[in-house]
C-alpha cells in the first residue's frame, strides 16, 4: 500500500503534514512518500511533468496524490485516474494529469463524491481539499477501505490536457516542447526523445543548430555540439546531451543554461533543432 505525495505548498508550516496525518489516520500500514513539495506555486504544468517523470518508476496499484490546485473550492471536478498500468493519481482535474494520461494511458476516471470521501467535519472548509479531500481519499484508495468504483461516479475516460509542442520532424528538422527544468542544474529538458532524435544521425561531436521560441516568437539561436556527456565540453561552454529520461537536453558544463540564456519551460517554450 504505497502513496506518493506532492503539492505546491512547500514544507514551511504543517500543510504537508496534516496530509500525512489524515492519511495515517485511515491506516497506520500506509507507506507513505514525498514525490515533491517544491512544484512553483500554482504551476499545474510542472506537476504534470513531476508526476511523470517518477509514477513509472513505481509499481502499478501505487496511489499518487497531486495537489496543485489554484482553482481550488471552485467548479473544477475532483477526481482519480486510473492508468493502464494500474497507477491511480487523485488530483483536480486541472490539466496536472496531462503527462501521466498520454504516457501511462487513460483506464478509467471518476469523480470524487465528497459526499462519502471527505474528512468527516471538513465541509466547511473551503480552501484545504488536498487534506479533506485528496489526501484522505487516497488513504482510502491505497489502504483497501475503498475500491476504485467506490471513489465516486464514472466519467469519461478523459482528462483535461493542456496544449503544446508535440516532437516530431519536418523536412529534416525536430521540433517539440521545452517541458521542464533541471531545477538544481539549469539544464533544458525537452520532450523530444531518442528515438526521434535519431533522425538527424548525428555522431558525439557534431554540431546542431537550436533555435528556441517562447509564444512563437524566437529567444535564442545557437549552434553547440552534440556530447553524451557534460565533461565532453570546456567548463563554461554549453552542448546538447541526452538526458537521465533518454530526451534531448541542453546544458552548460558546470554552469547554468537556464540562466545564462534567460531560458524558461512550459507550454509555451518550443525549440527546433538541425543540421
Amino acid at each position: 500500500m504505497k502513496k506518493r505525495l506532492q503539492s505546491d505548498f512547500g514544507v514551511k508550516d504543517a500543510a504537508v503534514a496534516s496530509m500525512k496525518g489524515v492519511a495515517v489516520s485511515v491506516s497506520r500500514d500506509l507507506d507513505i512518500y514525498d514525490l515533491t513539495h517544491e512544484v512553483p506555486t500554482y504551476d499545474i504544468w510542472e506537476a504534470s511533468l513531476r508526476l511523470a517523470q517518477a509514477a513509472g518508476y513505481w509499481p502499478s496499484g501505487t496511489v499518487f496524490v497531486s495537489v496543485v490546485d489554484p482553482g481550488v473550492g471552485t467548479e473544477r471536478k475532483s477526481v482519480v485516474l486510473k492508468t493502464k498500468s494500474g497507477h491511480y493519481f487523485v488530483s483536480p482535474d486541472n490539466g496536472s494529469l496531462t503527462a501521466v494520461a498520454e504516457q501511462l494511458g487513460v483506464e478509467a476516471v471518476r469523480e470524487i463524491d465528497e459526499a462519502v470521501n471527505r474528512l468527516a467535519n471538513s465541509e466547511k472548509s473551503y480552501t484545504f481539499h488536498g487534506r479533506d479531500v485528496y489526501a484522505y481519499t487516497g488513504a482510502r484508495l491505497a489502504a483497501g477501505v475503498i475500491s476504485f468504483a467506490e471513489v465516486g461516479r464514472e466519467l469519461p475516460a478523459q482528462v483535461l490536457s493542456i496544449p503544446y509542442q508535440k516532437a516530431r520532424i519536418q523536412e529534416g528538422r525536430i521540433f517539440g516542447n521545452i517541458e521542464i527544468l533541471d531545477p538544481q542544474f539549469g539544464n533544458i529538458w525537452t520532450n523530444i526523445d531518442r528515438e526521434t532524435f535519431k533522425a538527424l544521425e548525428l555522431s558525439p561531436g557534431d554540431s546542431v543548430r537550436i533555435a528556441i521560441f517562447n509564444d512563437g516568437k524566437e529567444v535564442l539561436t545557437q549552434e553547440l555540439p552534440f556530447f553524451p556527456t557534460f565533461g565532453r565540453v570546456a567548463v563554461g561552454e554549453p552542448l546538447l546531451y541526452l538526458n537521465s529520461l533518454n530526451n534531448v537536453s541542453l546544458a552548460i558544463n558546470q554552469g547554468n543554461y537556464s540562466e545564462t540564456f534567460d531560458i524558461q519551460s512550459g507550454a509555451s517554450w518550443s525549440i527546433r533543432i538541425e543540421k
